[in-house]
């Protein structure tokens, strides 16, 4: 049965260290010139400039971060993750100044990010929710780990949804539509859809898959012979309750786990190893609350390995 220690404070990825992905490029914007427009199936549609955004508050989330990887490679890992402390203010609170009409099912989220993408030309980057889960868990984020979010990263506003996969925090964000139906666009009806265990027809990529990473030692790392500290970070859509951890091929051993935070954070893992003189293979796998188990090979959360020398 796998260890688990109290939740430590959050432990946030250096925002220069953050992955960074963009379909049409970074637009250019003037926060002097942007607005966010809220409208669709709403009661009181909202038009609002960044001070109109700064004007609600201010809260603060932190959370990991994943990027599902290529739509066109769903099953190769890409293990590009970070944990952020975002700061902003939850939809919910714009949401309930538009007020929602009764026939509104689905929330759009658009970016100011146009132009091509696959050889389409004319797209704009455009995603959709549930509308109770958009109410439930988006934030809307103005700041990153502390400073005004960086171009590259979503400036001036972004949406952020936890637990869910990168493609769905748009970034840039100017409008928000509340629909009956879902979005019509590339993004949601041809990139961005897969086949599910068990299931016969794909869904949007949206909840993460229970995963895990080494964070060190690191891939091809030279470390002394003797005892050493394996570890890394876990996360899933709901909590991580095991990880485990072979070297060499052998059996799998329990790792130490920290408990979860209170919001959607990663979890530290570690095991204590002794390694003897020569070449080693690590690998790690996690188990989540839902009973998912990360798998061997051939899938995009597949069990990361790293390969070290001990000296």
């Amino acid at each position: 049965m796998t260890t688990q220690v109290p939740a430590p404070a959050p432990d946030f990825t250096p925002t220069d260290d953050v992955f960074v992905r963009k379909h049409m490029g970074v637009p250019d914007i003037d926060v002097t010139d942007w607005t966010l427009v809220v409208e669709g199936l709403v009661e009181r549609p909202l038009r609002l400039d960044m001070a109109a955004v700064l004007a609600l508050g201010t809260e603060r989330l932190a959370a990991f971060h994943e990027c599902f990887g290529s739509p066109f490679a769903p099953d190769v890992p890409t293990r590009a993750v970070a944990q952020v402390e975002w700061a902003g203010v939850p939809l919910a609170a714009l949401l309930d100044r538009a007020v929602p009409q009764a026939a509104a099912r689905h929330v759009w989220f658009e970016g100011a990010d146009t132009g091509s993408f696959h050889g389409q030309d004319g797209l704009t980057y455009v995603k959709d929710l549930p509308l109770p889960t958009a109410r439930g868990d988006v934030f809307l984020a103005h700041r990153m780990n502390g400073e005004p979010l960086r171009a590259e990263h979503g400036f001036p506003l972004r949406a952020v949804v936890p637990r869910m996969f990168g493609t769905n925090s748009v970034k840039w964000l100017t409008r928000i539509v509340l629909a009956d139906r879902r979005s019509d666009g590339v993004f949601t009806t041809r990139f961005y859809n897969r086949v599910l265990p068990g299931e016969a027809s794909p869904s949007p990529v949206r909840e993460v898959d229970v995963s895990s990473k080494l964070f060190a030692p690191g891939e091809g790392a030279e470390l002394a012979a003797g005892k050493v500290e394996l570890s890394g970070r876990a996360w899933s859509a709901t909590e991580i309750v095991g990880v485990e951890i072979s070297v060499d091929g052998g059996a799998w051993e329990a790792a130490v786990v920290d408990a979860p935070g209170p919001g959607p954070t990663w979890q530290r893992f570690c095991l204590t190893r002794e390694l003897a003189p020569g070449l080693h293979r690590v690998r790690c796998r996690a188990r989540d609350l839902a009973g998912r188990v990360q798998p061997l090979a051939g899938a995009r959360n597949a069990v990361h390995e790293v390969a070290v020398e001990a000296g």
